[in-house]
């Protein structure tokens, strides 16, 4: 009778990271979605580079994005709980360029 490989206990998954995988740096997220998926979209941007480079492209459903959401909830508290509150700064950052709409259309020239 042969062995059978052993199942991870209940609710757990094995996850397998290939020794040759990359990691993939990103500072900018591009978030979509449509009736059955939600796309995000990693890349990277660059100062004085007007356009960003996409390095990763995740598709999920809507419930695993919303499990995401609250993994990441949960280890941002657990970060700050550690190294202290992450401040977001105020005004005009690069971040406010990037992801904010404009709170009005510029005015139409005459």
């Amino acid at each position: 009778m042969s062995a059978s490989p052993k199942k991870p206990p209940a609710g757990r998954v094995r996850v397998q990271l290939p020794a040759d995988l990359e990691p993939v740096y990103a500072n900018f997220a591009m978030i979509t979605h449509s009736a059955s998926e939600i796309v995000i979209d990693l890349a990277q941007v660059m100062p004085q580079v007007p356009q960003a480079r996409v390095r990763a492209r995740v598709v999920m459903t809507p419930l695993n994005a919303k499990l995401l959401l609250r993994a990441l909830g949960e280890h941002l508290a657990r970060y700050e709980a550690q190294h202290g509150e992450i401040i977001i700064p105020e005004g005009p950052t690069l971040a406010d360029k990037l992801f904010r709409p404009p709170d009005h259309e510029p005015p139409a020239s005459e």
